[in-house]
């Protein structure tokens, strides 16, 4: 019988030591993904930092055609601050996640019509204004100065790989057929790609469209252009 108590005695303390361990470990999770959902959904209203901007140079010129069928072109950009990443419709890895935060920076700017919003296909024989315009409702793009984009094949790879240094190109080995950075480019007001400076003082140039922590940090640098006169 004093056995049988000593035994139910250790298990006993067995799961007591496993609740001072682990429950608060197990409850602090719990909090910690509410928290990165909320930011996922709120990015928006994360607290604001006014940080020094890098100029990296000039944002290419060009002339396409938008998911309206309407010709657009680095003019109508003109006293605009915008985002422009490359992507394709049928991209079966990375493009959705970017499309996704990008509406990160939609819903920050719903109100502000100084943004605009570029995105530039590397599939163009596929991605028809139709084929853009299906693929705006699909993700529901609704800011009326997000831009898809459409046209001639060389200027497009052009722009990316020269303009912008954002590479895109043929991939046969890759998902999709294209292959692509993910990474996100922001033009002031003047038609000069900005970025800040990370921690050691050198300009991150760009950022990635696939971490949060950088669709966070491009709302927050966007507000800061806004500033600028």
């Amino acid at each position: 019988m004093k056995k049988q108590n000593y035994s139910y005695i250790g298990i006993s303390f067995v799961i007591l030591v496993f609740g001072i361990m682990f429950i608060p470990k197990i409850i602090s999770r719990v909090k910690g993904e509410k928290i990165v959902d909320m930011d996922r959904h709120n990015l928006d209203h994360a607290p604001f930092k006014d940080v020094d901007m890098a100029t990296i140079g000039p944002a290419p010129k060009f002339a396409l055609t938008d998911q309206r069928g309407d010709l657009f072109s680095s003019e109508d950009l003109e006293g605009q601050i915008y985002v422009v990443e490359f992507f394709f419709t049928t991209c079966p890895s990375i493009c959705p996640i970017m499309t996704q935060n990008l509406r990160q920076v939609q819903s920050a700017f719903a109100d502000e019509s100084e943004i605009s919003l570029v995105s530039i296909t590397i599939n163009p024989a596929y991605d028809t204004p139709e084929v853009l315009a299906n693929y705006a409702q699909k993700y529901d793009i609704t800011h009326p100065n997000w831009h898809l984009l459409t046209g001639d094949q060389e200027m497009i790879y052009q722009m990316a790989n020269k303009g912008f240094n954002l590479y895109v190109g043929p991939g046969s080995e890759v998902d999709g057929g294209f292959e692509h950075s993910g990474f996100f480019a922001v033009v002031d007001r003047q038609g000069n790609i900005r970025s800040r400076y990370d921690q050691y003082g050198n300009p991150i140039i760009y950022y990635d469209g696939l971490e949060l922590s950088q669709v966070s940090k491009l709302i927050n640098d966007i507000r800061v252009l806004l500033k600028e006169k």
